[in-house]
């Protein structure tokens, strides 16, 4: 397949930021795409808009070719040669945790006034935690994630349902995505796990026991939309495997695992006593093929694999992501109150916006629907409340005024929500 994949909404981010005095930080799991957009998109677009191809200034850091400019010495001299004039420069900068001092080096080059400075990063300690605090307030970051099943659609060839079953089954990878066969696509996930992610966090951590880092890969894959925690994955540990890890240990793997973009953690927040809960909370991949090939393609319950996906499109839409907890007391069949627990699977903020979402793969039954409605009767506010399933013909409101709509309506519109 030849296709040249659009990433949109990520290029308008760069137009967005073009010339805001501010580092632009490109930051996203290994192989997402963040050099194809930054050095083929929105260098097309410089180009279009009548940016001399002499003031595009471009490094990979991460080429045999330019091993040695990952010296800053050697580097920045090289960088200043490249403005010959007082024109607007444009320096396209792949991987650059990989140069030396390179916090520094790139507030040198932005405090230049001809200089408009973009940089990939693939590692979150370097690049996305405190990026403001990192580059003295003159970070950007706009954070990059694997296709999006609508962005997977426009290079799809098939109806929506064999795309949404391919994609659940092997994820967002462009790489991948544009392999011709199951066969290599399944080749290339178990590859790229083993010889990019796995081998770049033990040698970016020195990690000793790698055994165990990849036990709590499998635990974790096998685990999405689970309430967990540290001491229960100890637990899990100690019983299934007989190891004797620590519940720090685990605690800083999964530090490690949440650098290297391969999981994000979503926290429990109690909705009438409007606080965060400390643990347990829940982990999702951030690509589901990824996930599928660490387990070898076993456990492929779809009821997860859409939760996982939905939090993943609810993040690319650039919400803040948590799992509603409800506390309410009920009468036992006994006439005594009983307290109880239930779950909201999303709480999503935006601005001024919020919206309370349930993902339910089949209703099917009155019983089951009830089962989903119920939280939601128990909040006492006016925000939105969506539950998105598989089965629902098209969007609409029921009589409790809850948007009913299905999965594939709302990946494949970005206002689905506002329905």
């Amino acid at each position: 397949m030849e296709y040249e994949i659009k990433r949109d909404y990520y290029l308008e981010q760069l137009v967005k930021r073009k010339n805001n005095g501010l580092i632009k930080i490109i930051t996203g799991i290994r192989r997402c795409g963040k050099s194809f957009l930054l050095r083929t998109l929105f260098k097309k677009h410089l180009l279009e808009s009548g940016v001399d191809e002499s003031h595009i200034i471009e490094m990979a850091f991460d080429l045999f070719d330019n091993i040695d400019y990952r010296e800053p010495r050697k580097f920045y001299p090289w960088a200043k040669e490249q403005l010959k004039d007082d024109g607007k420069y444009y320096f396209l900068l792949d991987e650059v945790q990989l140069l030396g001092e390179f916090v520094s080096v790139l507030n040198g080059l932005a405090d230049k006034k001809n200089c408009d400075v973009y940089v990939t990063g693939s590692n979150a300690r370097f690049l996305s935690k405190d990026i403001a605090t990192e580059f003295g307030g003159r970070g950007d970051e706009v954070h990059m994630y694997p296709l999006s099943f609508s962005e997977f659609m426009s290079v799809y060839d098939g109806n929506r349902y064999d795309g949404w079953n391919e994609y659940v089954t092997y994820g967002g990878i462009p790489l991948i995505v544009l392999a011709e066969t199951e066969e290599q696509k399944m080749a290339m996930l178990d590859n790229l796990f083993k010889e990019t992610y796995v081998r770049d966090i033990v040698k970016r951590n020195k990690i000793r026991s790698i055994g165990e880092m990849e036990m709590l890969l499998d635990v974790l894959s096998s685990a999405i939309g689970a309430l967990t925690n540290p001491n229960k994955l100890q637990k899990t540990f100690k019983s299934v495997y007989k190891s004797k890890i620590t519940a720090t240990t685990i605690t800083k793997y999964i530090e490690y695992l949440e650098d290297a973009f391969l999981i994000e953690e979503a926290r429990r927040y109690d909705i009438k006593g409007k606080s965060y809960i400390g643990t347990p909370l829940k982990y999702y991949f951030m690509d589901m093929g990824l996930r599928n090939s660490r387990i070898n393609f076993r456990q492929m319950e779809v009821t997860h694999l859409m939760e996982n996906v939905i939090y993943n499109e609810l993040k690319m839409r650039s919400f803040s992501v948590d799992v509603g907890n409800l506390t309410t007391v009920e009468r036992g069949k006994d006439g005594k109150p009983v307290k109880k627990q239930l779950e909201v699977d999303f709480i999503c903020n935006k601005g001024f916006k919020k919206y309370y979402i349930q993902s339910a793969y089949m209703l099917g039954t009155k019983e089951k629907l009830a089962q989903e409605i119920r939280p939601f009767l128990k909040i006492n506010d006016s925000f939105k409340k969506v539950i998105i399933t598989s089965d629902t013909p098209k969007p609409f409101y029921s009589e409790e005024g809850i948007l009913m709509m299905n999965v594939y309506d709302f990946l494949l519109n970005a206002d689905s929500l506002e329905l």
